[in-house]
């Protein structure tokens, strides 16, 4: 057990035994080093830990307080649970088996309600695709395709799109044979298809915390069990938790994004990824890179992802057009290093193919249709966005309240000062047209109660400025601040 983890079970105790009151204000990090002798990131950390239990609350500019007691079957008793009750975690405690789909299907279904403001989506706006240029593409495709294709193009794909992407990792110093490269239904099928190929039922996982909440769907329906591993909307993962969880667990794999993550928008420094791809290697886990953003930086340069580092193949990059050229075409990719065999297998197995017309159309308008001026555009458009909406942020929502600021992608992670219900939020947003994403959605524990995502993939109008403003009257609503009483 690390100190930060000894520090938390010890406060964990204090508050479990009563000692501490619920809304007693916890000691300051500076009280805690001081007391303890330990470095201020320790401190954080251990803070963190009890926030994650449901113990403690944070208050900007005000410090930690010890949490009301949750209601039974709530997130927070969970993840009280899972400190252990006699201050010592044992494996089982540390690995959560997922449910999360009921809760992410419900969310979902409202926010697909006619005229919503789509804060919540994980789609960017389809206005912002070159639609009429890729049918142009899809048509000449469909025109010249060869009856031999719909033989020849089965896995690993259309040979002219493998090309294409192998053109595209060249592009960031990498150099992937197109052989390994399997086009699949989106990215979606990709990770999957990865994490079916390095895992079995009961295995465990490691993720990210928050992490995006189709990762644990994934994790649930192949009856796998989750590690969650820290993620800093400034930094990104922790490091440091994940080679203490590699320590005590048998983690067959690691599902990270580590280019603008959803849903916090942060991205690992290129020291932060290599230092991940060699602590991997040493144990031999294989990490499934979910990389469907990286395309869409501000700026100049696409930041390499892990799998610029790997040099034993344990990298299995998954990539897709659907955030950024084609949402609707399902084209993705998996480059899977040493398991690129096995992943094509498993494809053959399952859906056998994607679209051949679709695949000879996304290749021609790579080769043709000036994809890097769209690029340019797209993330030019998204800039923008982000900046109106943290402007909007500013303006309309409480004092105190923190977001992250991404360099790429479409996602803003908020998380208020007070103790705010965000499925309250969240349910009386979409009574007034306005779909968010609540923090529960990216949490194996249905953890992070006070935050929510807001996609900003839309272009700006007045419209989602009100909406930004509404979001603020209805953080003072007395449902959304129950967890104040």
């Amino acid at each position: 057990m690390t100190r930060y983890e000894r520090l938390a079970q010890g406060m964990a105790a204090e508050i479990r035994s009563g000692n501490l009151k619920p809304g007693a204000r916890m000691p300051s990090l500076r009280q805690i080093i001081a007391q303890h002798g330990v470095s201020q990131s320790t401190a954080a950390r251990a803070y963190y830990l009890l926030e994650q239990w449901g113990l403690v609350l944070a208050e900007e500019r005000s410090g930690y307080f010890v949490a009301p007691p949750a209601k039974p079957g709530h997130g927070a008793a969970k993840r009280a649970a899972s400190a252990g009750e006699a201050g010592e975690m044992d494996e089982t405690d540390e690995t959560a088996t997922v449910d999360i789909s009921e809760l992410v299907f419900s969310v979902l279904d409202a926010a697909k309600r006619p005229g919503i403001v789509p804060l919540g989506s994980a789609f960017p706006s389809p206005l912002l695709f070159p639609m009429a240029r890729l049918a142009k593409s899809l048509g000449l495709a469909a025109r010249s395709v060869s009856p031999w294709s719909t033989v020849v193009d089965l896995p690993p794909g259309n040979e002219n799109l493998r090309r294409q992407i192998a053109l595209r990792y060249m592009r960031v110093g990498i150099s992937q044979p197109a052989e390994d490269i399997v086009v699949t239904n989106g990215a979606l099928e990709a990770l999957n298809l990865c994490l079916m190929a390095v895992t079995q039922p009961g295995d465990v996982v490691a993720v990210e915390s928050p992490g995006f909440y189709v990762a644990l769907q994934a994790i649930e329906r192949l009856g796998l069990r989750a590690v969650e591993i820290p993620v800093d909307g400034a930094t990104g993962l922790d490091l440091e938790a994940l080679a203490h969880a590699l320590e005590r667990h048998p983690i067959r794999a690691c599902w990270f994004m580590t280019n603008f993550q959803n849903p916090t928008g942060v991205t690992l420094s290129a020291a932060k990824k290599q230092a991940l791809v060699e602590l991997l290697a040493q144990h031999q886990v294989p990490l499934i890179e979910d990389d469907v953003y990286g395309e869409l930086h501000y700026a100049p340069h696409y930041p390499p992802p892990a799998l610029a580092f790997d040099r034993h193949g344990l990298v299995m990059h998954c990539g897709s057009f659907s955030k950024t050229l084609a949402p609707g075409y399902r084209v993705g990719w998996a480059s899977a290093g040493r398991f690129a065999a096995r992943v094509q297998r498993l494809k053959l197995m399952t859906t056998l193919s994607a679209s051949i017309p679709v695949q000879a159309g996304i290749a021609d308008y790579l080769e043709h249709g000036g994809y890097e001026r769209h690029l340019k555009k797209i993330r030019l458009s998204m800039q923008s966005q982000r900046d109106a909406m943290i402007d909007a942020i500013a303006r309309w929502l409480p004092e105190g309240t923190r977001h992250t600021n991404p360099e790429g992608g479409y996602f803003l992670w908020l998380s208020f000062p007070a103790r705010i219900d965000a499925m309250a939020l969240h349910r009386l947003a979409i009574e007034r047209g306005i779909s968010v994403a609540p923090g529960p959605l990216f949490s194996a524990t249905h953890g992070f109660e006070n935050c929510i995502r807001l996609n900003y993939g839309h272009p700006w109008s007045p419209r989602i400025d009100e909406a930004i403003r509404t979001l603020g009257e209805l953080l003072v609503h007395p449902e959304v601040r129950a967890r104040d009483a």
